[in-house]
């Protein structure tokens, strides 16, 4: 009986630190994937920026995240850019706006930045400043849009942002026509930041709203020298390519309960199987 008891207690303790080590095994994989730098999309964006912006959307500046595009205009003309963003990540642009010297400028004026997907549509700002009024004696105005996690699939009646391409048009909406003109600089930053395995959700797209790659991916692609040349990013896609759309960190807590529930089930079996049969019980009873 002694035995039996030792034995059981021994066995409750084993499982219990199996337990323990699960819970402590799944936790720490999950906070380095979400500490792992190399988890994020971004690149470091160390090097120089873009000196010029796009008048339109063909003509679009690629920018990648976490670079700041600068620019010399007139107040009036519309300024694009284009930069990438994968499922998971929750970009944010920023814009500021250097105006002309007081002596130039007599009354307000009111900017607006803007932001659409790769199928050109505008996508709602969670938060920011997407439209500011300037007063006349203003030497900068500042603007900013985060919007919605990006989706890896969607409905297609849905708004929803999806991996593709994102463009950046900041223009001014309200001025007096005479100061039409008047010269301009402009500063445009696209960050964007991952969000984990809460907004993931079944399914992935076929191809990234990124322009031209249905009409690359209908080419001949059986040629010799196409297949034997190096594959070159187009404007508005990351340079390590797109997200596979299978990986994301909810594998880890799914294993991970898994593992914790077939302990439990084992943990509670020897807790209610009882301590076998009685000494006192003869054989073949």
């Amino acid at each position: 009986m002694r035995t039996t008891t030792r034995r059981t207690h021994g066995v409750r303790r084993a499982l219990t630190g199996a337990l323990l080590a699960g819970l402590t095994l799944l936790t720490s994989a999950g906070a380095a994937v979400a500490d792992d730098p190399s988890a994020s999309a971004s690149p470091a964006g160390d090097e120089a920026g873009p000196t010029e912006a796009g008048t339109t959307f063909r003509t679009a500046t690629a920018l990648n995240p976490d670079q700041t595009g600068t620019a010399q205009a007139s107040a009036g003309d519309y300024l694009y850019w284009v930069f990438p963003a994968d499922a998971g990540q929750r970009p944010t642009v920023r814009a500021t706006v250097k105006l002309p010297e007081n002596a130039a400028r007599r009354s307000t004026s009111t900017w607006q930045i803007d932001v659409y997907d790769g199928l050109r549509r505008r996508q709602a700002c969670m938060y920011g400043h997407q439209t500011r009024k300037a007063a006349a004696d203003a030497a900068t105005v500042e603007l900013s849009c985060v919007l919605r996690p990006v989706r890896a699939w969607s409905e297609p009646w849905a708004n929803d942002p999806l991996p593709g391409s994102y463009y950046v048009r900041l223009t001014v909406v309200d001025l007096p026509a005479d100061e039409l003109g008047l010269p301009v600089g402009a500063e445009v930053r696209a960050t964007v930041k991952e969000q984990g395995g809460a907004h993931d959700v079944d399914g992935a797209l076929s191809e990234p709203l990124v322009p031209s790659v249905s009409v690359a991916s209908a080419g001949d692609t059986g040629a010799a020298d196409a297949s034997a040349a190096p594959r070159v990013p187009s404007a508005g896609e990351p340079e390590d390519g797109w997200a596979s759309g299978w990986w994301t960190d909810r594998w880890l807590w799914t294993v991970g309960g898994g593992v914790l529930a077939a302990l439990a089930a084992v943990f509670g079996y020897s807790l209610t199987r009882g301590r076998g049969r009685p000494a006192r019980v003869p054989q073949g009873v």
